[in-house]
């Protein structure tokens, strides 16, 4: 049975998540759909990454598994023609080995925050930045990020409902930088838990305005308990960028 790999970008806005709900839009309900119309098939597409509702996505992955040897270009074009007209879409498609698993091959993925500092609400960006109407310190930020990179005990970061075995992560990168009037985090990792980019980005922010300082931070994450985190940052700030895998899948 041919597998595919797909790279799926969509606004997350009018989805439930990516995961599929019996009574709500997902991402994974609206792909699984567009197969059944294409390719007459019940097919389960999994994906890298379970985003939350309203998160973004660049460059998620999935893979399915068809009953029919499919070129890969018919695929994603197809999908997109019945995909329409959610805001989502196939942009790359490729035939992959069985060995190939969107999820449990991924070896590391990188996620993009938005935080839009100006006056004026955005227009053409609306549910897709935070919007924080007051300047932000991203010098500060940057420091503050600086005590979370390396391998630690996220469990003030993560969600209470987070279901990982352990709350030990590594975080390659978490840079913070001013791109005219917003500010953008970029956070890279193997895996992530449940809501540690966006607790990580709410607890930068408190550091932007001023009322924590940088080593504050790093005490929180010292302290591993959930109430010493910021308030998280809302789910439209968010973009799941691109996921990366070794060349041997």
């Amino acid at each position: 049975m041919p597998r595919y790999k797909l790279v799926i970008e969509y606004d997350g806005t009018p989805f439930s998540g990516w995961q599929l709900q019996s009574h709500e839009p997902s991402v994974q309900g609206a792909l699984q759909e567009a197969i059944l119309r294409f390719a007459g098939e019940r097919a389960i597409v999994r994906g890298a990454g379970r985003t939350d509702a309203g998160v973004h996505a660049l460059g998620q992955v999935a893979h399915v598994d068809l009953g029919r040897d499919w070129q890969p270009d018919r695929v994603r074009d197809a999908l997109n023609f019945h995909l329409k007209p959610a805001p989502c879409a196939v942009i790359a498609c490729e035939m992959v080995t069985p060995a190939f698993d969107a999820r449990f091959s991924a070896i590391g993925r990188h996620y993009v925050y938005r935080i839009l500092t100006r006056r004026a609400r955005p227009v053409l960006d609306r549910n897709r930045v935070w919007w924080w109407t007051r300047p932000l310190d991203a010098d500060a930020m940057r420091a503050a990020a600086r005590h979370l990179v390396g391998r630690h005990d996220f469990t003030t970061f993560r969600a209470a409902q987070c279901q990982a075995a352990s709350p030990v992560r590594t975080l390659d990168r978490l840079d913070v930088s001013r791109e005219g009037d917003e500010i953008v985090v970029r956070a890279s990792a193997r895996s992530f838990l449940h809501n540690q980019v966006r607790s990580m980005v709410g607890t930068l922010k408190l550091v932007g305005e001023g009322k924590w300082q940088p080593g504050d931070v790093a005490a929180a994450l010292e302290a591993r308990d959930r109430t010493r985190c910021g308030a998280v940052a809302p789910a439209c700030g968010l973009y799941l960028e691109r996921v990366d895998y070794p060349d041997d899948v």
